[in-house]
This record gives C-alpha cells, sequence and structure tokens, in this order.
C-alpha cells in the first residue's frame, strides 16, 4: 500500500508512514502532472524492487478491507 499525504501538515506529522507527499499540490510548488510523475515513478521503483513502501519497512503487512453498508 503506497500512502499519499494531502497536505504538508500530515506528512511533516506522520513522516514514518506516508510514502509521497501530494501537499505541493495545494501550496503551488508543484503541478498534478509533476505529482503524478512522481507517483509513477514512486510505482516503478515499487515494481522493479528498487523501493519499498513504508509499510512494508514497518513490517505493516495486514490484509484490510471496507465493507459497504451497515454492519452489526
Amino acid at each position: 500500500m503506497v500512502k499519499l499525504s494531502t497536505n504538508d501538515d500530515l506528512a511533516r506529522r506522520m513522516p514514518d508512514i506516508i510514502d509521497i507527499n501530494c501537499g505541493g499540490i495545494i501550496t503551488g510548488e508543484k503541478t498534478v502532472e509533476q505529482t503524478g510523475e512522481e507517483i509513477l515513478e514512486y510505482i516503478i521503483g515499487l515494481a522493479s524492487g528498487k523501493t519499498e513502501t513504508k509499510a512494508t519497512l514497518l513490517g505493516q503487512d495486514d490484509f484490510m478491507f471496507w465493507k459497504r453498508g451497515v454492519s452489526l
């Protein structure tokens, strides 16, 4: 699982679990296209084995799914 932050503050508060900070879009430092390219390069690094997600490095390999509707 690749974890993206939606803002710089979140990335600063959780550097141990955030893989990519997308906050530059909000601050105007990066465009959507630049951030998309960064994400693509990261995914290519993962697929090639050159990069590991922070979750993998932390040993967080559990599977989680979401249920739609009401759960009792």
